[in-house]
């Protein structure tokens, strides 16, 4: 088989490029102390913008621990967008413990809600075997589901694939 033409430094540079790019910091005009009575009251987007506040240090220090916590409490209500990001979290070893297994978990949970990024990242994990058998056919469905979502990386990994 011919090899892909995704290196590690692409997909490092792809996992963070587009964890920032996810979930809008704070809506207009929220300020970030009722951000924080929402996210403790449990609404999950509000935790996932607070997880993207802490990833990124804008209107908080950075602490990529406090990251991992609030996008764990949006993730484990289902927010695609928190589960993609605690994937990334998992899979570069910030504010955890560098974990592929759970990076894919994580990553196929937002894969299955149709998230095109989650469905490129899991197909990456297939293809380089990190946290699963490396299986070139899922990998492959992978891209094709993100290519499908309108990721053009999907459709090029997808492409190369065939």
């Amino acid at each position: 088989m011919r090899p892909l033409k995704i290196s590690k430094k692409t997909k490092a540079y792809i996992s963070l490029a587009l964890v920032l790019l996810c979930t809008p910091v704070m809506a207009k005009g929220e300020d970030l102390s009722q951000l924080i009575r929402l996210a403790n009251q449990g609404n999950a987007q509000a935790q996932s913008n607070l997880g993207v506040m802490y990833y990124e240090g804008k209107g908080v220090r950075q602490d990529y621990q406090k990251a991992v916590e609030w996008y764990t409490k949006a993730a484990n209500q289902g927010n695609a967008h928190a589960q993609y990001n605690l994937g990334v979290m998992y899979d570069e070893g910030k504010g955890v413990r560098q974990d592929y297994q759970k990076a894919v978990e994580w990553f196929t949970k937002a894969a299955n809600q149709g998230f095109a990024t989650a469905q490129y990242a899991s197909g990456l994990m297939y293809y380089n075997g990190e946290g699963v058998r490396q299986d070139y056919k899922k990998a492959k469905n992978f891209f094709r589901l993100s290519c499908d979502n309108g990721l053009q990386e999907g459709c090029d990994a997808y492409k190369d694939l065939n």
